[in-house]
């Protein structure tokens, strides 16, 4: 039976199959509203149990460094991280190993991140200067560490010379700036291409990032456990992905480390505020 506990307790269960003592614990990033992500996440965790006679938790975290803290400490088996929380998490843990990498609505097996505003507010926003700007977290591609990176290459400018705040969710973000409340806010690209029907517009994007990943444990894993596990992701085929969550549906490709070879040339800030300045 599916069980949604209180956020409160920072942990949402999915319980389907007895056929195992300890269940695997799997943690996704909290982009959205708790709720959302679990609704994303239940029908491919349901056919991985079904296809591998598993059963499987959801742990949701408040928070990217949350998810990289716990996966540290040995608390979980599986995550769904991005490219920014994985090349921090492996700096420190090798053990984390990406096993199949999701592709995104337009099929690539990459994504980007943009900065937006309301269409009706773009022409008095011309000058970065002085503007609010929600980001979503600290460790999120999307947050400090793209939008950063997109204020220097488009406006010489940077969220130093602005008022910067985290919301957390990328839908957060989104909503926060259609309100009115940010003149600006950086969000994955597909998440706001959601709220163009609110009127909200895409000013800048990044380059390809690697796509958002399933990685495993593989002190906690062993081989054969997670060779299977990205062998019954490769082998559902488009019906049975149809009834996966928005973010996951779109096909996937192993993965390795070796897919972030190129990130890793980028220039990563010294140091990301873990605070906003406002």
């Amino acid at each position: 039976m599916f069980k949604v506990l209180p956020v409160a307790l920072l942990t949402l269960l999915l319980v389907v199959s007895p056929l195992l003592a300890e269940p695997l614990i799997f943690a996704p990033l909290p982009m959205e509203t708790p709720y959302t992500v679990v609704s994303q996440w239940k029908p491919l965790l349901d056919y991985l149990e079904e296809s591998l006679g598993i059963e499987l938790e959801i742990d949701y975290s408040l928070s990217n460094d949350e998810v990289v803290d716990k996966f540290k400490a040995g608390k979980l088996d599986l995550a769904y991280l991005g490219p920014l929380p994985y090349l921090t998490l492996r700096e420190g843990f090798p053990s984390a190993e990406p096993v199949v990498v999701f592709h995104e609505k337009s099929g690539e097996p990459t994504y980007t991140c943009a900065i937006v505003a309301t269409d009706a507010a773009r022409e008095s926003l011309l000058e970065l200067k002085n503007r609010r700007i929600a980001l979503t977290q600290p460790l999120s591609t999307c947050g400090y560490f793209a939008v950063q990176g997109l204020m220097q290459n488009r406006w010489q400018t940077s969220l130093q010379a602005n008022r910067f705040r985290y919301l957390g969710p990328h839908d957060e973000v989104a909503l926060a700036v259609v309100r009115g409340e940010f003149d600006f806010g950086g969000l994955k690209t597909a998440i706001a291409r959601k709220y163009s029907h609110l009127g909200l517009t895409i000013l800048a994007e990044s380059p390809p990032f690697p796509g958002l990943a399933l990685v495993a444990n593989s002190q906690r894993l062993a081989p054969a456990r997670i060779e299977a596990i990205r062998r019954a992701l490769l082998a559902a085929d488009a019906d049975i992905r149809r009834q996966w969550g928005d973010n996951i549906r779109h096909g996937v490709s192993a993965a390795s480390d070796q897919n972030y070879a190129g990130m890793r040339q980028l220039p990563l800030p010294a140091s990301i505020p873990q605070q906003g300045n406002f």
